[in-house]
């Protein structure tokens, strides 16, 4: 389909003019939120959040047609944060997330259909923690697998809307807990190690986790023994130290920490995690990732760069033709975007234009990349922003199937070239 770029054009511009017009008309709003808390002392309390995203998509032939650009408005997470202590060293952490509220329909062909399954809300995290000091800390029970920033940026705490454009990791991959199953939204059942030393002035944390990994039934699925996911990452801040609950990570702090130089490394790593029972395979991935932030003098604004670079290894080319198979992405990703937030307000916000590119290899398909060109009006840093952004390229579409699999990356695979532009809302409190 030929891009029919001033449509393109003018919905841009209604986004800038819906940013201007959100800044011109509102007077005032608090400078940042945190969730409702209950105290019955220091060491025992409970705090209550919630966190909203929500979007505008218009993609190049994605309407019923195939022939002109889809317009749906969804909501990409709605969220419900539990947290506190009831001790001294032990604490919890609960929250739930709407299930595919960005489907229309259980039974896309039905209209109506599903609407209460498509709309269920249910546990996402949760969390048992012992923590003891800042050398040593213990979390137990459903949380995030330790590899990557963007995985434990979460949805919320990317410096982009969408920061999820890399192929997905075996718990993100998955599509549930269980037989058949690696995990869901990144998550997975395990224990988490972690703490943190200085040295030389310097901040070192480390992360080491256990989890289930893809668990197997007897007749299908690699995993025969049972074996174990092992995860781990360290991170190295050689200027300020970054301050975030537990073990989760930022992509930005819109300068309030001052000057950020983050390096760091993580992977994981499941004996038969991937392929299928007639072709077994070892599931890893190593990441490396970077995190450069830089509050310019004179009060002229701050610059942000995030970089990360990633490689797969996954089952091997017979497994595709499996029925059974667990056929993840092997090879190699890559993505890098920079931001600047200007230093003046306007209206309740400022400014934040960015530009990112990302591109991968696979083994079993082809190369793909995409351009994204955005600007986000940053309101309360990561607790109220919209965000506006036009990407292109091959890494959206849907691919081939096989084995009704939708595989992005199936073999043959080359990417079908896709414009698309998004207006998006995020709220936490």
């Amino acid at each position: 389909m030929k891009v029919d770029q001033k449509r393109v054009r003018k919905m841009f511009l209604a986004a800038v003019a819906t940013m201007a017009l959100v800044a011109g008309t509102a007077s005032t709003l608090p400078s940042a939120y945190a969730g409702g808390t209950i105290k019955a002392d220091d060491d025992r309390w409970i705090s209550v959040g919630m966190g909203l995203r929500t979007s505008f998509n218009m993609v190049e032939d994605g309407s019923a047609s195939r022939g002109q650009y889809s317009n749906n408005f969804g909501v990409n997470d709605a969220r419900i944060y539990i947290n506190g202590k009831i001790h001294k060293f032990v604490g919890f952490e609960f929250n739930t997330e709407c299930f595919n509220c960005n489907v229309s329909s259980q039974n896309p062909g039905t209209p109506g259909a599903g609407f209460g399954s498509n709309s269920n809300v249910g546990m996402l995290d949760a969390i048992g923690k012992f923590e003891i000091n800042e050398l040593v800390n213990v979390w137990f029970g459903r949380m995030l697998v330790p590899t990557e920033r963007g995985e434990l940026n979460g949805p919320f705490y990317h410096a982009v809307f969408d920061g999820f454009r890399t192929p997905f990791n075996q718990s993100d991959f998955s599509g549930g807990f269980g037989k058949g199953g690696a995990g869901l939204y990144g998550r997975d059942d395990g224990v988490t190690f972690f703490g943190k030393v200085h040295p030389g002035g310097t901040h070192l944390q480390y992360i080491a986790g256990i989890f289930t990994g893809l668990q197997s039934t007897a007749t299908a699925g690699p995993n025969q023994r049972n074996s174990l996911k092992y995860a781990g990452r360290l991170t190295w801040n050689l200027l300020n130290e970054e301050k975030n609950p537990g073990y989760y990570t930022s992509g930005t702090y819109y300068g309030t920490l001052g000057d950020i130089l983050a390096i760091a490394v993580g992977g994981e790593y499941q004996n038969a995690g991937a392929g299928s029972l007639a072709n077994k395979a070892v599931y890893g991935n190593l990441t490396t990732d970077l995190l450069y932030e830089k509050v310019l003098p004179n009060d002229n604004g701050v610059v942000t760069v995030n970089a990360e670079f990633k490689r797969y290894w996954s089952q091997d080319l017979a497994a595709f033709s499996d029925p059974d198979c667990f056929c993840t992405f092997g090879g190699t990703s890559w993505t890098g975007y920079a931001l600047y937030l200007f230093p003046q307000e306007i209206g309740i916000g400022k400014f934040q234009p960015y530009a990112r590119y990302t591109g991968l290899n696979s083994q079993f398909g082809g190369a793909r990349e995409e351009f994204e060109l955005g600007t986000n009006y940053v309101i309360a840093g990561h607790n109220a922003r919209i965000s506006t952004y036009w990407r292109t390229g091959t890494i959206g579409s849907s691919g081939a199937t096989f084995n009704n699999q939708n595989l992005n990356y199936a073999p043959g695979s080359r990417g079908q070239h896709v414009d698309a532009f998004t207006v998006a809302l995020q709220l936490q409190y």
